[in-house]
């Protein structure tokens, strides 16, 4: 079957498909977290000694003893069998935006042959896969290849469910046998442990005498597209890269806006509702959907959890939109930018730090002038952004994600920060010396009897800001939607970590003069302000003058591609604020560094070899069997003395000859190898390779309106963003 016959097909099949069967969903109170052993769950398990011990571990990372490790195994086996599960597996994240595992049966077979169950401590404790399967930047050699995945305990077990049966999934953190991280869990609990520390400090010294253990929170908005599967496995750009590497755009595309909030398609709807009762079994607090802005664009939006829950979840919830989608005919895009033209997927990334005895530390309250803690930690975010933007950036680096950063529809590569007029006002007076009365919003009365009046936000949003502080919280809006939540997150916890230890030490200092705390903190903040203002801006992040004031007054770094950012995981100052905080040792960093570099080159490439084979292999041709057609045709009507206009043909000939000199062009440019670093390997790929790649695309693209429908060999953004 030729591809132009599988489109036909599949456009066939779409539009006659109906969609998927499913049971009326049970009561959320009789499903929730029904397949996670949590905290409930070994309170009626456990002995209340070992519970305790447990309850201890989750809330305040304190060390458990292997005696009661070996009583949670017995337990947690015993669950897990009660289930119909005879397979566990110590999931982990390495350094990709994947996760790994590998399933172990409980079961061993007795000297007399008869087969029992066994899982004890040391089995749950510890795993052993092999550390130099993985990227892991030269941390580990083929020759040296031992690594160890350890139980984390602060993240509750659950149990997967698949057609080919269910396995009891234990969330672990992953290291070399020389005690590297090659994670992305081991990072975040440790910029998780050196927040609460600093954080602690600034308390105690604010004279806050209880204070409970400090932790990130964090609610990240998933953003995705649903096609039909028929029309994904016709683009092996879509199968091999994840995105569509040409397409010509339709004539509708989102300018209507009537997308965005749409009333949900049926077979969407069905899928959704299967999705989410699938992540309410596990504990996963989907509390949002829609649909999102471009066609063929939807959101879900989980409620907020500890930032190593989230983490966990966050994988897991990509994980599911993926394997739903293909039980209900579709394919679930996670790529920032599957379709040109079209607004591209990122996921907000809402982080927060707080306790069980302050609450949330960055929500002002109705006086904010007044919550001196709350400016002291906002402060500290303030400060952290503008001295690690770079950083910032650096941690959403992706091949995928430049697509969309610094375009209409993201945020710019720009790092500043949004406060609303309220807030920035409360930090401006804090500058001058001052401290007034900050108004809150007021009430909207719209003058409606029917309508009730509510109190409004005391500043507006702003969509074009990548941090923007939202009434409690920092959305970090530039993070990638096909990326982990972890890197952001350590980047955020340990620039805190080492503001407030910065606060602190300028605290001590003041207080130990007889001033007042009060004071203290102004005169700090005052201080920190004059330093890291610059940071904080208001306007439209997109406009021509904030890209050229950011960076000739302002002094921030405008760093538009990955090759740009990603160097800054070398930066002095970046590897000075790791170690310093414990975060991540020095050599731990450059993997870091090795294997985003390697990730992001690896990336492109593939994406250029795909345009070299799909432009000469299936455009190429089609444009060939058009203009032998129009040949024929003329020809035929030539002898009955019928002129035809060949300027069709004449513009098809002249694309297809351009776009395969193109080709030339860079299938010779993927060839060069000799760089003296990685930065510069980087910068060719950035520059060089994705420059030809968009030329080759110019012409397919041209020819795409050119060439006569039934010839052309893909599925085309009309239909796959718009059937369903």
């Amino acid at each position: 079957m030729s591809r132009n016959q599988a489109r036909v097909q599949a456009i066939s099949q779409i539009t006659n498909r109906t969609p998927k069967a499913v049971t009326m969903p049970e009561p959320l109170s009789k499903i929730w977290a029904s397949d996670v052993f949590n905290l409930a769950k070994m309170e009626q398990c456990l002995s209340k000694n070992a519970f305790k011990a447990m309850k201890k571990t989750v809330q305040t990372g304190a060390p458990l003893d292997p005696a009661t490790a070996d009583v949670v195994a017995a337990a947690m086996k015993d669950w897990a069998l009660g289930k119909g599960v005879k397979f566990f597996s110590h999931i982990f994240y390495p350094m990709t935006n994947a996760t790994a595992e590998k399933h172990d049966g409980f079961i061993i077979a007795n000297s007399d042959g008869h087969a029992i169950t066994e899982f004890t401590g040391s089995l749950l404790i510890k795993g052993e896969p092999d550390g130099s399967s993985f990227p892991n930047g030269s941390l580990r050699m083929t020759n040296a290849a031992r690594g160890y995945t350890a139980w984390d305990p602060t993240s509750p077990a659950y149990i997967m469910h698949t057609d080919n049966g269910s396995t009891l999934m234990i969330p672990s953190v992953f290291m070399s046998w020389t005690g590297e991280a090659l994670d992305k869990k081991i990072p975040l609990l440790r910029s998780n442990t050196a927040m609460d520390k600093a954080g602690q400090r600034v308390l105690s010294l604010m004279g806050e005498a209880e204070v409970a253990t400090l932790n990130s929170s964090c609610g990240a908005e998933q953003e995705y597209f649903l096609i039909d599967a028929n029309f994904a496995a016709s683009r092996p750009d879509l199968t091999l890269a994840g995105r569509t590497l040409f397409g010509a755009s339709p004539a509708k595309g989102q300018q209507f806006d009537d997308h965005y909030f749409g009333a949900i398609p049926e077979r969407v709807q069905v899928f959704m509702q299967d999705l989410e009762d699938k992540l309410y079994k596990l504990g996963i607090p989907a509390k949002t959907h829609h649909n999102e802005v471009a066609p063929g664009q939807f959101e879900i939006a989980p409620y907020y959890e500890a930032a190593n829950i989230a983490s966990d979840h966050q994988q897991m919830l990509m994980t599911l939109l993926k394997i739903t989608a293909k039980r209900h005919g579709f394919v679930c895009l996670l790529h920032e930018k599957p379709f040109a033209g079209v607004n591209g997927s990122g996921k907000h990334v809402n982080w927060s730090v707080g306790n069980a005895t302050q609450g949330n530390l960055l929500d002002p309250g109705s006086t904010p002038h007044d919550n001196i803690n709350f400016l002291l930690f906002c402060g500290a975010v303030i400060r952290g952004a503008h001295l690690y933007g770079p950083l910032l950036r650096a941690v959403i680096a992706s091949a995928s994600n430049d697509h969309r950063l610094g375009a209409n529809e993201a945020p710019p590569a720009i790092l500043s920060v949004y406060l609303g007029d309220q807030l920035e006002g409360v930090f401006n007076d804090i500058k001058e010396g001052k401290l007034l009365k900050s108004e809150l919003g007021g009430f909207m009365d719209l003058g409606l009897s029917q309508i009730l009046k509510f109190e409004r936000d005391p500043g507006d949003r702003n969509r074009t800001s990548p941090f923007a502080f939202t009434g409690n919280r920092f959305e970090f809006r530039a993070v990638g939607s096909s990326a982990s939540v972890s890197g952001p997150l350590v980047a955020m916890n340990t620039m805190l970590a080492d503001s407030l230890n910065w606060i602190a030490d300028k605290l001590e200092v003041e207080l130990a003069t007889g001033t007042s705390k009060p004071e203290a903190a102004i005169k700090v903040l005052k201080e920190l302000m004059e330093a890291h203002s610059n940071v904080i801006f208001g306007g439209d992040g997109y406009s021509a003058e904030w890209h050229r004031a950011a960076v000739e007054d302002r002094g921030l770094k405008n760093l538009p591609t990955s090759a740009d950012a990603l160097p800054y995981f070398r930066d002095e100052a970046v590897i000075k604020l790791f170690s310093s905080t414990g975060v991540l040792t020095p050599v731990e960093l450059e993997s870091r560094f090795e294997v985003y570099s390697e990730q992001y080159l690896l990336s492109i490439e593939v994406e250029a070899k795909l345009v070299v084979d799909m432009a000469t292999t299936s455009i190429y041709p089609a444009a060939i069997e058009y203009l032998s057609q129009l040949a024929s045709t003329s020809s035929a009507m030539a002898a009955l003395s019928i002129t035809l206009d060949n300027s069709v043909a004449a513009a098809v000939a002249s694309e297809a000859n351009a776009m395969m000199t193109a080709v030339s062009t860079l299938n010779t440019a993927l060839a060069v190898h000799d760089f003296a670093s990685t930065e510069e390997h980087m910068q060719y790929a950035a520059g060089t390779l994705r420059s030809l790649m968009l030329e080759v695309r110019g012409h397919a693209d041209v020819l795409e309106a050119l060439v006569a429908d039934d010839l052309w060999p893909m599925p085309k953004y009309s239909e796959m963003l718009f059937i369903r």
